[in-house]
């Protein structure tokens, strides 16, 4: 009898606690920021589980097979990056950057329910000017650049999409061929994802 009844209170609250909310949306009360869920952590490695990405720069000089991996900056919105250059000869040139951004609920005024972490995720990737990529796992825009007079060197920007997180690769590279460069830098932006779920 008493579980009885310690059961329907509490559902009694629920339900109460819900109509009061919905109550206070429709009456256009302003949202509280206990209403809106922060953006979580991601954790500071990362960059170093997405691994080696030596395979999926311009071919390699025979004389280096050091492996290449990316620095992070951050765990909030986490930066991953490598660039060839001064400190490493091994490619013609390449450059890496890849940004995973975990979003966190959204005010979006008095009365309306504030938005989710994947709703905001959502509203800001759909907000891209990128071409969305048909048949992908995941939802992903894809943007290309060509550099230089050959078609041989190519800056792309990628943007996929997953639950509250969504993951920006620009991906700069010479000699490479477009769709070698873009296959690159959606093969990083899915490990990123991969490595945040």
């Amino acid at each position: 009898m008493a579980s009885r009844l310690v059961r329907g209170t509490a559902i009694a609250c629920g339900v109460a606690a819900v109509a009061g909310a919905g109550i206070g949306y429709a009456l256009g009360d302003p949202v509280q920021p206990e209403d809106i869920l922060p953006a979580r952590k991601l954790s500071d490695g990362v960059c170093d589980r997405i691994g080696d990405v030596a395979s999926l720069l311009p071919p390699a000089s025979k004389a280096s097979k050091e492996p290449v991996t990316l620095d992070q900056v951050g765990t909030s919105t986490v930066t991953c990056t490598s660039q060839s250059g001064s400190q490493r000869r091994t490619f013609s040139s390449a450059a890496v950057k890849l940004t995973v951004t975990p979003y966190g609920g959204r005010d979006i005024g008095a009365g309306k329910v504030p938005l989710s972490p994947a709703q905001n995720a959502k509203w800001t990737w759909e907000r891209s000017p990128l071409e969305t990529v048909p048949d992908r796992p995941y939802p992903t825009k894809l943007g290309r650049t060509s550099r230089g007079l050959g078609g041989e060197s190519w800056a792309i920007n990628a943007l996929v999409r997953r639950g509250d997180i969504v993951v920006h690769v620009v991906y700069t590279a010479s000699p490479i061929e477009q769709k070698a460069a873009e296959q690159a830098a959606l093969v990083l932006a899915d490990r990123a994802i991969w490595e945040t779920k």
